[in-house]
């Protein structure tokens, strides 16, 4: 972010004191009207990666019994992810649960203990999207009992970012000579500059898929469609020249 150019810091080389050492702060006044503006733009671009979540849930009536049974079906997921090609940097733990199962009895009002519930999921990237369907299909027929995604984007969204700035800026820049025209003024000057980037949406679920049912023989079809990388600019411009000839109507 570009610093404000309202203030100069006066500081001195020389050796000062301690109580001096806090050089005092001057502040410069904009000459002219003050105008801030907000602007924001996206480009939409073809995305190249695909994330999706894949998890194993399973039940049984002790913890431990629940965990191995987890981990050991897990375990045949991971090996079958790997097995398609997809690089171990891109699979990642999202989260492992074990928890007890109570049913509630109409009869005796009371709580019933059921067992234990173990649950293990994993996000996974995948750089070539068109394998999304035969992925997912692949994960079920390995032992995954619900997968989430795709969730689409884009590996590298600098080029993408630094056009929606270009745009935003032009598009700040031309709104703040409107006003300068409008109101009389030669021109503007630029004092401060901030940005933001526009944040992703959460990975939609797709689908929940139970291991009794039976895999389609056709993988899921899957449409990546487009995706925005976006750029909000805040700019304050500063109207300079002569100002008050022109008043809006």
């Amino acid at each position: 972010m570009i610093k404000p150019a309202l203030a100069l810091a006066a500081a001195s080389s020389l050796a000062l004191p301690a109580a001096a050492a806090a050089a005092p702060q001057v502040t410069i006044a904009p000459a002219g009207p003050v105008v801030e503006l907000n602007v924001f733009e996206s480009v939409e671009v073809a995305p190249d990666t695909a994330t999706i979540g894949a998890g194993v849930t399973t039940e049984a009536p002790t913890a431990t019994a629940a965990l191995r049974q987890n981990s050991e079906e897990m375990q045949k997921v991971v090996a079958r992810i790997k097995a398609l090609g997809i690089a171990e940097k891109d699979i990642q733990t999202t989260g492992i649960n074990l928890n007890a199962r109570y049913d509630y009895d109409q009869q005796t009002q009371r709580q019933v203990f059921r067992g234990y519930q173990a649950a293990n999921r994993v996000s996974v990237v995948l750089r070539k999207i068109d394998d999304t369907g035969r992925v997912l299909d692949a994960l079920v027929e390995a032992g995954a009992t619900d997968l989430s995604g795709p969730s689409f984007g884009i590996d590298n969204d600098e080029p993408a970012k630094a056009e929606a700035r270009k745009r935003a800026l032009a598009r700040a820049a031309g709104q703040a000579e409107a006003y300068a025209t409008m109101l009389g003024y030669e021109g503007v000057r630029v004092l401060a500059i901030s940005e933001s980037m526009a944040g992703s949406g959460p990975m939609p679920e797709m689908m929940m898929a139970k291991r009794s049912l039976d895999v389609a023989a056709a993988p899921p079809p899957v449409q990546p469609g487009l995706v925005a990388a976006g750029i909000s600019v805040t700019v304050t411009y500063e109207l300079v020249g002569q100002g008050g000839a022109a008043t809006p109507r």
